[in-house]
């Protein structure tokens, strides 16, 4: 059911790409669907590099998102925001966490709780519980290791990540969440969707050589950005639980959410850079135009490549 309280006179999105690869039919869709929403409400779009891995995130990367995104004749309102160049901000919300007693330093590896979750299967001869990903939820627990024996493994130099301890967030923050959904279009009314985090586990915020992750920067920057409408893939929609739960004991804004299809290959994935999706790069270079990403992508009616299209169909 639709609830007016979400809705926001202002109207702010934004396109957030890593910057270690060409960007491919997906990011375009995203993208458009993004910047479209923003011209049909008068509001504002904006580009952000999620560039906080060091080694796969470059340069020239940034450049080709950016020409990629003039060819599609989408233009930000502003210069990029760099997640490298923010560091000290994602340093200072994992702090605050830490001060609430809320973060802990995890040591063990990933051959570590991959042998955890075999032996726990084994004894138990059940399944170990996953996240919506997939992943199994990390086996230990945060009394395991005392504080002090934490203290003396950072001492050391050994890796570690920084983990929420998802029991005590949820207590601090008592009550149940939500977040707004918009329905149909992202300007469109909201429906409230019952948050669910604890699905995730102890999930990680940083690591020993990066003071942030995915989710903790993420919510940092919308925002710094001022982010009313967050307007991304289907992909992500249980991730937004983790985000609804950070935003409040951070004391952040909730925008209004909105988790638009995702744009899959003939076998029905996702398309990503990992698996080798086509670029826009070599689409362009074999003779598509901006018109033709925009009709094999079908905007803004369902997604269907024509019929003598030589490019793998989209699927809802």
């Amino acid at each position: 059911m639709a609830d007016a309280m979400f809705q926001s006179p202002a109207f702010v999105c934004r396109f957030a790409p890593s910057p270690n690869g060409r960007l491919h039919l997906g990011h375009a869709f995203s993208a458009l669907v993004n910047a479209e929403a923003a011209g049909r409400t008068g509001g504002t779009f904006l580009l952000r590099m999620e560039d906080i891995d060091a080694t796969r995130c470059r340069p020239e990367h940034e450049a080709a998102i950016l020409d990629d995104l003039g060819w599609l004749g989408i233009v930000p309102a502003a210069p990029p925001r760099r997640q490298s160049e923010h560091f000290a901000e994602y340093a200072a919300a994992l702090a605050r966490l830490e001060g609430m007693g809320l973060v802990y330093a995890a040591f063990e590896s990933r051959s570590d709780i991959a042998r955890a979750v075999i032996e726990g299967e084994a004894a138990s001869g059940r399944a170990a519980q996953r996240d919506p990903d997939g992943a199994p939820l990390y086996p230990f627990r945060r009394a395991g290791v005392g504080v002090a024996e934490r203290g003396r493994l950072k001492a050391a130099g050994t890796p570690y990540v920084m983990r929420l301890d998802m029991a005590a967030a949820l207590e601090e923050v008592g009550g149940a969440l939500s977040w707004p959904e918009a329905q149909d279009a992202p300007e469109g009314p909201c429906a409230a969707i019952p948050a669910d985090p604890a699905q995730w586990g102890d999930v990680v915020l940083a690591r020993k050589e990066v003071p942030t992750s995915y989710h903790l920067s993420v919510v940092v920057d919308d925002a710094a950005q001022g982010i009313t409408h967050v307007i991304r893939g289907m992909d992500l929609f249980h991730a937004t639980s983790v985000h609804v739960l950070l935003q409040r004991l951070l004391g952040l804004p909730t925008p209004i959410y909105h988790h638009h299809r995702l744009i899959l290959d003939e076998s029905g994935h996702k398309l990503s850079k990992s698996n080798s999706a086509t670029s826009l790069a070599a689409l362009r270079a074999g003779g598509a135009t901006a018109q033709d990403i925009r009709r094999w992508l079908d905007l803004p009616a369902s997604a269907l490549f024509p019929a003598d299209s030589p490019y793998p169909t989209p699927r809802m």
